[in-house]
């Protein structure tokens, strides 16, 4: 079973977004920024990184760029889940090393086949 992180500081997104993914078949674990992921990460494996942008202590495109010098997360995808959508955030986290970018309100479908589509 393919194994995502959702993170955000927001604990009723994490909600929507785990019993989205849930639905669909994968385990989810969650967390709520990106210090707290990184950590995660470092301790377990995940097939796909789902994070929010603003968050405390980590932002999103900090937590992509720390999980990109991870041997581990080198290829695995990351998807940003944002309200922001300004063209240079995008630019942003592409630098960064984000794998996608989604913006909330997100629609269950959407987010769905987008993750099928980067983990195969």
């Amino acid at each position: 079973m393919k194994r995502i992180l959702a993170v955000d500081d927001s604990a009723s997104m994490r909600q929507m977004v785990a019993f989205t993914l849930k639905s669909a078949g994968f385990e989810v674990a969650e967390a709520a920024d990106g210090a707290i992921a990184l950590e995660m990460a470092k301790k377990e494996s995940f097939s796909l990184v789902l994070c929010d942008v603003n968050m405390p202590n980590m932002d999103g495109i900090a937590l992509v760029r720390a999980l990109r010098q991870l041997p581990a997360y080198k290829f695995t995808p990351l998807l940003m889940l944002t309200t922001e959508s300004g063209a240079e955030k995008k630019q942003e986290g592409k630098q960064a090393g984000a794998t996608g970018w989604l913006v909330k309100p997100f629609n269950p479908d959407q987010l769905i086949a987008t993750v099928n589509k980067v983990i195969g």
